[in-house]
């Protein structure tokens, strides 16, 4: 009955505040689920993230990499598209701006159902993600 929200590190001014958690904890709840979140401090914390999401095995993952898609573009062998193959539940990618898009990958399984990107406005673009999420979920039972 779980979202997860994993996040990468994001620039000072472009934080993750409580009342926008809060905001996605009552949409969440309204429908049914209930939001964690998971705050990573760079690629290779991000890529556990994604290992440890798949054994938790939530119904839904909304993932924001933040800062770290520049760092996973220079080194695939860190192995971010590996670690996306390996995750169990749909998940959506949602982003500030169009420079932190992780782009197209080598996916063996499972691509993102969406990417979320709202120049300028992450707020919107996770109130959007969880909207689409919880549409989605609408048809599982709690």
């Amino acid at each position: 009955m779980a979202i997860m929200i994993l996040r990468g590190p994001h620039l000072a001014s472009h934080t993750f505040n409580s009342e926008l958690l809060r905001n996605l904890q009552q949409l969440a709840r309204e429908a049914g689920r209930i939001v964690e979140v998971c705050a990573c401090t760079g690629l290779r914390e991000f890529i556990a993230g994604l290992r440890m999401a798949r054994a938790q095995a939530p119904e839904f993952m909304l993932l924001d990499p933040g800062e770290i898609a520049r760092e996973a573009l220079n080194h695939p062998e860190a192995g971010l598209h590996d670690a996306l193959d390996g995750l169990t539940a749909p998940y959506i990618e949602v982003h500030e701006d169009s420079d932190t898009a992780m782009g197209p990958g080598p996916y063996q399984r499972g691509a993102p159902l969406a990417t979320i990107i709202i120049n300028g406005d992450l707020s919107t673009s996770y109130r959007i993600a969880l909207g689409i999420a919880l549409r989605q979920l609408r048809t599982l039972p709690c």
